[in-house]
């Protein structure tokens, strides 16, 4: 399974954007720590975990501690070991994708994508709300057919103002 991982974090010098190994990494404590290694003074730091153009996982720390994980499909705790690894803690579904039925109040369903039937979300749908991403913009943007877990990080980037730093990592 190809697997893409990339550390976004934020510092007093704004953000930064790293590729992150996960390869050996015995637990997710391990995943963290590398997280935590990337830019240890960060005050936020992100990594999305991209793997094989169907799934994204993506775990925050807030000033190295307090973590936070969300994954766009429970499937993938079952197809991978890193996503068992990254996935082994979320015991309750985020939010169905169902749930997405039902538009924020302004919504025009007719602007609304079709969400992936067969998506299982699981984890803290609410992790980048503080940021400007909505839970239900989050399990938009991850049911739409024909997105990919790099357009979703990218989408993402693109709206916490460090698209650039991660468009820079994917070209280098």
């Amino acid at each position: 399974m190809s697997t893409f991982a990339a550390a976004v974090a934020r510092g007093k010098n704004g953000w930064t954007a790293s590729e992150l190994t996960l390869t050996g990494a015995a637990d997710i404590d391990e995943a963290v720590d590398r997280l935590r290694d990337a830019e240890p003074d960060a005050d936020l730091s992100l990594l999305f975990v991209e793997a094989d153009d169907q799934y994204l996982v993506i775990l925050r720390l807030d000033e190295g501690e307090d973590l936070r994980v969300f994954g766009s499909d429970s499937a993938y705790a079952d197809e991978s070991r890193l996503g068992a690894l990254l996935l082994a803690d979320i015991e309750a579904p985020a939010l169905e994708i169902d749930d997405l039925a039902a538009p924020p109040a302004g919504d025009d369903e007719d602007d609304r994508p079709a969400a992936d039937p067969d998506a299982d979300p699981v984890g803290d749908v609410e992790l980048l709300a503080d940021l400007g991403v909505s839970s239900h913009r989050l399990l938009t943007l991850c049911g739409l057919e024909g997105m990919l877990p790099a357009d979703v990080t990218a989408e993402i980037c693109q709206q916490l103002g460090c698209g650039d730093e991660l468009e820079e990592l994917r070209e280098a």
